[in-house]
């Protein structure tokens, strides 16, 4: 990045594109000696709600409330602002701006090392057993036909890379933060990887990896995900919200639906308000706090 494009403020598009080129820059890529067998096709999953049930990102804030990083008075106060601004459509500005600065603001200091050692305890504490079988059966059978499996997210890169890496996985994609010699400075790299942001990472491994869009498949629980799934020639609503089922009926896509029927429908009603705000509010909350 050069000094000029550092110094102007970047537009949400900028930051979004930024903020895609990251997370493909970021991703973990195979190794192995042989090719796969279908090197040109992939599939690309979201994580929330799609691969496992819940926010990621609130389940790592919850094992690092554990450890102490910040306090329940603080989380809870951020989540009640974030579920303000999210029912009642008005954001103010600053506040946006706020977040997003700051949105990884609680790992300042510390070591991208220390952020991964923790990330594996709490993902065998809280995530390992949320992970839905029917969702990794997905994957697994497009591993089964030679292709490679991403994950797509706006947690953390090192949050979905343990995911991806515990599945057996290619890889995944997911929200930058900025570090400098290991040690995070609480920024992060563009945008957080949502919306926009996934299609331009997708776009940006698709270079890189020779892929056929047209060949890919995608997969998600939101309609904020559009611009991933359109992507692709085959996209899937999974544990879709009312939003994402609507369009996927309407256009044809394949639907599945891993969820009991009551909960079902209880995601429908308040998955935008609640689990969005408990995501963003995440984000934001645990930045109050800074290293002890």
């Amino acid at each position: 990045m050069t000094p000029d494009r550092q110094r102007r403020p970047l537009d949400l598009q900028q930051r979004s594109v930024l903020a895609g080129e990251a997370a493909a820059a970021a991703t973990e890529v195979e190794t192995a000696l042989s090719t796969p067998a279908d090197p040109i096709a992939a599939a690309f999953f979201d994580v929330d709600n799609t691969v496992m049930q819940g926010a990621s990102i609130f389940h790592f804030a919850r094992g690092l409330h554990r450890r102490e990083f910040f306090t329940t008075r603080q989380i809870l106060g951020a989540a009640w602002k974030q579920t303000y601004f999210r029912v009642v459509g008005v954001e103010d500005p600053e506040h946006v701006t706020d977040a997003r600065s700051s949105a990884l603001g609680f790992i300042e200091g510390r070591t991208v090392a220390e952020l991964e050692e923790l990330g594996e305890a709490i993902f065998d504490e809280a995530m390992a057993h949320r992970i839905w079988p029917g969702t990794r059966a997905l994957a697994q059978l497009h591993l089964d036909q030679g292709q490679r499996v991403w994950l797509v997210t706006a947690a953390p890169i090192e949050i979905a890379r343990i995911i991806a890496r515990r599945l057996g996985l290619t890889g995944a994609m997911g929200t930058v933060a900025e570090h400098v010699d290991g040690v995070y400075t609480g920024r992060l790299v563009g945008e957080m990887l949502h919306g926009p942001g996934k299609g331009e990472a997708i776009r940006a491994l698709a270079v890189r990896e020779g892929l056929d869009l047209d060949r890919c498949s995608a997969y998600s629980d939101s309609f904020n995900d559009l611009p991933m799934l359109e992507l692709v020639g085959d996209p899937c609503a999974i544990n879709p919200d009312r939003r994402l089922r609507a369009h996927a009926k309407a256009v044809g896509w394949r639907v599945r639906d891993y969820r009991t029927g009551r909960k079902a429908a209880r995601t429908g009603l308040l998955l935008g308000a609640a689990a969005g705000a408990v995501t963003g509010a995440v984000a934001a909350g645990v930045a109050l706090r800074r290293r002890r």
